[in-house]
């Protein structure tokens, strides 16, 4: 074999080679976010299980202003269970069958990807199956979409220097979010879209800001409307951020970044005025640094669904990583 001919035959290697190597990674997953791909039949889908599954997984997202689905379903029949659909990220298929089981299938046919297969012998068994595991379904589909939003974002950041200066951590805010205002303690980051904008405040308050005691809720409200008044008002006179009364927050324990914290949902209004929406605060309780540290994510859009803007910035949120001393 002479020269030319063995670098066009290793050449055709290095091709095939390659090419068998995309063959065997898993497609990429698509689709919108909080969207699901129901795999079910219409029997099934018009009748009591169809029923169940809307109310589970479209259930109204708490702290909107409107309502609003939990996800957005998509609904196929069974014989369609091909092509497009089976690279969502989310797949739930529901079938009647002579077992009862829930399986999970990590990455069946792309990757990011959750299958959730439900079957039953009867329309009773795949009801209880649903009741039994939509807690564990929901989570995992929120993890996932958090962290197909978070990687979206690391496409292009800002740069991360005055948040890491300020506050000791590390946080992936993504590229269209400028600074509006900041001091020692405080950041508002702001990004305009369409139809209004989206905002991101940091800040940190003594310790003994969120005391133990009972009303948790009363101080958070409090602390924050504090900070409103200090910082976020509007063009004309008394017309600072506060939360707004008519609606009662919902407060949440959780743990962010290994950390104790309080999640705090609710609207936001500007008093004397006509502006409010949306708002998403975690108050860290960080001992190692002596402080609370807040993020807090609220954005105006009143001609548009809210749903996927506070998500986006809840993904932001929970990139967090608090730097050590």
């Amino acid at each position: 074999m002479n020269k030319a001919h063995f670098l066009l035959f290793l050449i055709a290697l290095l091709f095939f080679s390659c090419k068998k190597q995309e063959e065997d990674l898993p497609r990429k997953a698509t689709g919108k976010i909080n969207t699901i791909s129901v795999i079910i039949d219409d029997q099934l889908w018009n009748g009591e299980v169809g029923d169940r599954i809307r109310n589970k997984f479209a259930s109204p997202v708490i702290g909107l202003p409107q309502e609003e689905p939990l996800f957005t379903i998509n609904q196929y029949p069974a014989k369609l269970m091909e092509g497009f659909m089976t690279d969502s990220r989310t797949i739930i298929v529901v079938k009647k069958e002579n077992k009862n089981q829930f399986v999970i299938k990590k990455d069946q046919y792309a990757s990011p990807q959750n299958v959730f297969h439900i079957s039953g012998k009867t329309s009773d068994a795949i009801l209880e199956i649903i009741e039994k595991n939509t807690p564990k379904i929901i989570k995992i589909i929120k993890e996932t979409e958090i962290a197909e939003s978070q990687r979206i974002n690391n496409q292009s950041l800002i740069n991360p220097i005055i948040i890491k200066n300020k506050f000791q951590i590390s946080l992936q805010v993504p590229s269209g979010y400028l600074y509006a205002r900041q001091n020692s303690n405080f950041l508002w980051l702001k990004k305009e879209i369409i139809s209004g904008n989206t905002n991101l405040l940091i800040y940190q308050v003594p310790i003994s800001s969120i005391k133990k005691a009972s009303n948790q809720i009363a101080n958070i409200v409090k602390m924050r409307d504090s900070i409103g008044n200090l910082y976020i008002r509007g063009t004309e006179p008394d017309t600072q951020m506060i939360t707004e009364d008519g609606y009662a927050p919902y407060l949440f324990k959780t743990k962010l970044n290994n950390k104790e914290a309080y999640e705090t949902r609710g609207t936001w209004e500007l008093k004397n005025d006509f502006m409010s929406g949306p708002f998403v605060n975690y108050a860290i309780v960080d001992k190692e640094h002596y402080r609370i540290l807040v993020l807090e994510g609220f954005c105006y859009s009143p001609s548009k669904e809210e749903r996927d803007l506070m998500h986006e910035l809840e993904s932001i949120i929970k990139s967090i990583v608090i730097l050590n001393k």
